[in-house]
């Protein structure tokens, strides 16, 4: 099955390249590509995407503002889409803003081509994915951050002894591999204990649950 893509950049030899670099593998059809913001909203909903690479900065609507929109429970759009920030910038901002405005990738524009590519499949399939440079960034900037007594969650009461250590090993940065070795049970298991544990915190995805881990105070620095 293809994975249809949008492409949003206000740059047209930019986005022309992402374009062409995306329709040239298998499995992946750009469906469409947008010159800002606002054609993205417009056009999320026309041509209905799987993924869409959007640029941070764009006229009339910038990228994190049309991602809010897109995403919005409001949207009229028959799909909701996985949404890839690009920019050339790496600020610290721009990453956590993206990401609570729901995005499920924030890829730096110097990425290499077959990175772009791999995201692509990697948030279609239903993950999340930064740049590893992003990703340690984003994760120190949380862990400089000792969370303040009493900040606990109320929805970590949802969830089992064994959903909560999963949570913190997720807020740890661990894959579904290295939980399973750490907790002996089955990747499948685990998987399983994943979905469930973004279902109840509300995440979207692995990312927003590290965020959320940080934030209810499960994982403290010294981990």
């Amino acid at each position: 099955m293809s994975i249809d893509v949008l492409v949003a950049d206000d740059q047209p030899i930019v986005r022309a390249g992402f374009a062409a670099l995306l329709d040239a593998h298998d499995g992946i059809t750009v469906v469409g590509q947008a010159a800002n913001g606002a054609e993205a909203v417009t056009m999320a909903v026309r041509v209905q995407p799987d993924v869409i690479l959007m640029d941070v900065r764009m006229p009339q609507l910038d990228g994190i503002a049309a991602t809010r929109r897109i995403l919005s429970p409001d949207s009229p759009a028959a799909k909701t889409p996985r949404i890839i920030m690009l920019t050339t910038f790496d600020i610290d901002d721009y990453v956590y803003d993206a990401l609570q405005a729901g995005a499920s990738g924030f890829l730096l524009k110097d990425a290499l081509p077959e990175e772009l590519v791999n995201a692509v499949r990697v948030v279609a399939d239903g993950d999340a994915l930064l740049s590893p440079r992003v990703t340690r960034r984003l994760i120190s900037r949380f862990a400089a951050q000792k969370p303040a007594a009493g900040r606990e969650s109320p929805l970590l009461g949802a969830l089992t002894e064994r959903e909560r250590e999963v949570l913190q090993l997720i807020g740890q940065g661990r894959s579904n591999g290295e939980i399973a070795a750490e907790l002996f049970i089955a990747e499948q298991t685990v998987k399983t204990h994943v979905g469930k544990v973004l279902g109840k915190i509300g995440a979207r995805d692995r990312v927003q649950a590290v965020i959320f881990a940080y934030d209810a105070g499960l994982v403290e620095p010294a981990s």
